[in-house]
């Protein structure tokens, strides 16, 4: 792959709703998209996805691009490639930085399929032509978070993910679960318990939740391995797993029944495919999660959701569930709970320049010549 520069354009948003967590409430996104272009005037797309302060991850836009400018976009000019993949690996001399690296990488891939002139999704493996579509509702009170499901639900969504902490729990998914009794239902703790809250998550079992994403610590195996046993409820993993290495832990130590896998948490593709196939010859369930995305990194997430073992519905939502206007061209549209897969070249979407421009915080271009 000859490469002729890379443009990072860092980007901020109001989103129309805030969105609440009980570590964070996010108002306005920050991000960074990522132009790869090559010697014959073709780009790939990629996303940035950390936030502007660490309370996901360690990684902000100001670190993820300072990674980007002065270490990856270098390291990645250092020699010659053939395949996006041997950049993945060779990613893997720098410690950390995930989402920072999955930006460059998965533009990478994008342009690597527009080069083959083939949808990404059918380089990667996928075979899914409907993509089942799931919604994040935030923290807040029980009433509000039930009108919030009642207008998700009417949308079509076929999975609804709520927010919860040992303040705000049990009340909520009793609400939700007497409201909609058949709806495929799970509560997202993000490392809100310990397991001294053990019979707080066991009185969840009676609400037959499809899962509890990351109960406990954040990088923590161990004691969600003990927790799994002591409850019927299946245990997601999310920021645990971070590398394949993680994974085959998790898988060692019994810690989860399912894996949420996010392109940026996990470094990209090469990555997260290699994740994938190690929850698949476990028969560990995956669905792809959300990072309140812009278009391209959504559109990313429709081509790894492709892949036969995502059934359960991913947090793949409308553009206009966050978004105004999106910088994409074509906004992600959910219908019925489904998105059809994107049949472009690479993942099917090109920017929104007037957009772009009107959200764009900085630009910058490297050459790569």
């Amino acid at each position: 792959m000859k490469i002729k520069s890379v443009t990072l354009h860092v980007i901020s948003m109001p989103l129309k709703k805030p969105f609440v967590t009980h570590l964070q409430t996010v108002k306005e996104r920050e991000g960074i998209i990522v132009e790869v272009q090559d010697t014959e005037g073709l780009c790939g797309l990629g996303e940035g996805v950390a936030f502007s302060t660490p309370w996901y991850t360690e990684e902000t836009v100001k670190t993820s691009y300072h990674i980007l400018k002065d270490v990856l976009i270098p390291l990645m000019n250092n020699k010659p490639f053939q395949h996006p993949e041997e950049i993945g690996k060779r990613f893997e001399a720098v410690r950390g930085n995930s989402m920072a690296k999955a930006a460059l990488e998965m533009a990478l891939w994008d342009l690597y399929a527009r080069q083959q002139q083939k949808p990404l999704w059918k380089l990667i493996g996928g075979v899914r032509e409907e993509i089942l579509s799931g919604a994040v509702i935030g923290a807040g009170d029980t009433e509000e978070i039930v009108k919030q499901a009642e207008e998700l639900v009417e949308d079509g969504y076929q999975r609804i993910k709520v927010k919860i902490s040992p303040e705000s729990d049990i009340e909520i998914v009793r609400e939700l679960r007497a409201q909609f009794p058949a709806l495929s239902l799970l509560a997202d703790a993000n490392s809100a318990y310990t397991l001294g809250d053990k019979s707080k998550l066991q009185a969840l079992d009676e609400f037959h939740l499809e899962m509890i994403e990351q109960p406990l610590g954040i990088d923590d195996l161990v004691e969600h391995s003990i927790l799994q046993k002591e409850i019927a409820t299946p245990i997601c993993l999310d920021e645990s797993i971070v590398t394949p290495h993680d994974m085959k832990s998790a898988i060692h130590l019994n810690s989860c029944g399912v894996v949420n896998v996010k392109l940026g948490r996990v470094g990209g593709y090469t990555s997260a495919l290699e994740i994938y196939h190690l929850c698949r010859q476990h028969h560990i369930r995956v669905w792809c999660g959300g990072m309140i995305e812009f278009g391209v990194s959504r559109a990313h997430n429709l081509a790894l959701s492709t892949l036969e073992g995502f059934t359960i519905p991913g947090d793949i939502s409308s553009s206009s569930k966050y978004w105004e206007e999106d910088i994409i061209t074509s906004p992600i549209v959910v219908n019925n709970g489904v998105v059809n897969r994107l049949e472009g070249a690479g993942i099917g979407v090109e920017l929104n320049r007037k957009r772009l421009s009107e959200v764009s915080l900085s630009k910058e271009t490297f050459s790569s010549l």
